[in-house]
């Protein structure tokens, strides 16, 4: 939700604003998936659909000792890749997938993960939330990652009105300078997972109350509030 008022320039120099204040309330803000190298990443990313990162990275250590690259991934016994898996949930599903993305990328690029978005796009089950991720972790490339936290706090805090991710990630990439993208998306999300909740979030504990266009969605007491606040993203 847009201010009515606000302009242009107005609502970036809030935007950035924002940005400053959670970079500074969160300065541990992360990737919440565990991962060694580029490969990891995007498989962990892949798994992360559905479920939580927790549980991701509890399988983690046993998915990677047994597979330790795409060539492992690709040659895989399916019931054995299924049994790892299984704790995510849609472990069928997310088998066919990590065999058909290890074994495109053995085909295609030599077992290794493509640093470009174009690439990554175009490998079975990769989308662009997932690319964006591999890029900004993975090689430190600018990307901006629009998963449901992200979305959500990009039209309470006004940023744009769109729902498409696709256009959110333009529209929010826009009033933000590349290089500031990558901690844009951990910012937005740890805040997401921590206080600005989907159901009720923490208005009288947000850190960026008076900058946002929403406040008053969640209870505006900073007592009551406070009691919704998470140490960390949900488990």
């Amino acid at each position: 939700m847009r201010r009515q008022d606000e302009t242009r320039t107005g609502l970036v120099r809030r935007a950035r604003k924002i940005d400053r204040v959670l970079a500074v309330t969160y300065p541990d803000a992360k990737a919440e998936l565990d991962f060694d190298n580029s490969y990891q990443c995007l498989v962990v990313t892949v798994l992360s659909a559905q479920t939580t990162d927790k549980r991701v990275n509890a399988v983690r250590p046993t998915l990677f000792a047994a597979y330790p690259d795409a060539r492992a991934m690709a040659a895989a016994d399916r019931t054995v890749l299924e049994g790892i898996i299984g704790p995510l949930g849609f472990f069928r599903a997310k088998t066919d997938s990590l065999l058909r993305l290890s074994a495109a990328l053995v085909e295609e690029y030599g077992g290794e993960v493509p640093a470009s978005l174009d690439a990554l796009v175009k490998l079975p089950g990769v989308g662009r939330k997932t690319a964006n991720v591999v890029l900004g972790n993975a090689f430190g490339l600018p990307g901006i990652t629009v998963d449901t936290h992200f979305g959500r706090l990009s039209r309470r805090l006004g940023f744009t009105d769109e729902t498409d991710p696709v256009k959110v990630e333009h529209a929010v990439g826009a009033l933000f300078e590349k290089r500031d993208w990558t901690m844009l998306s951990h910012h937005l999300i740890w805040h997401g997972r921590r206080c600005c909740h989907a159901k009720k979030p923490a208005c009288g504990a947000c850190v960026v109350a008076k900058l946002c266009p929403s406040f008053g969605e969640g209870p505006t007491d900073p007592e009551v509030a406070a009691k919704l606040l998470r140490d960390e993203g949900p488990n």
